[in-house]
């Protein structure tokens, strides 16, 4: 469950050392559900660092850098931190914090994946326990689900 901030709660040390996820979106309310969404699928793993960073600071539609960034703190555990996004200016954003340099947590990467497939497996891969490359995979590979 949240605790208000977005994040997931934890289970363990073991939960210290997951990937965090941040899931960016234009709005707050399909950031927020994809996060639950994710984190209901998971079943029996390890309770993974999630945060929602969707719309603005003022409640609107839109992307906002220090959201992003706030979210990216908050599930770091210094094992990466996965970022998934929805469209367009989302994507820019974290380019543009990604290439600041100074603004996300060490060990921060933009995944190119779906973003509610991609939460999924990202989310689910993370509470293995497994590193920030075979989460990268994971969420990837949500690109290649056939639904026919």
């Amino acid at each position: 469950m949240s605790d208000g901030t977005g994040v997931s709660g934890e289970k363990g040390a073991k939960s210290e050392q997951l990937v965090g996820i941040v899931l960016v979106s234009h709005s707050a309310a399909v950031a927020a559900s994809v996060a639950d969404l994710a984190r209901a699928l998971v079943g029996g793993g390890a309770t993974v660092p999630v945060a929602a960073a969707g719309g603005t600071e003022s409640g609107e539609f839109g992307t906002s850098a220090e959201l992003i960034t706030a979210a990216a703190r908050s599930v770091d555990r210094g094992a990466g931190v996965a970022v998934l996004t929805d469209l367009g200016s989302a994507v820019l954003t974290v380019k543009a914090l990604l290439a600041e340099g100074d603004e996300l947590p060490d060990g921060t990467r933009l995944l190119d994946a779906p973003f509610v497939e991609g939460a999924v497996a990202a989310v689910v891969t993370a509470s293995t326990g497994a590193g920030l490359a075979a989460v990268e995979a994971a969420a990837a590979e949500a690109y290649t689900y056939r639904k026919v």
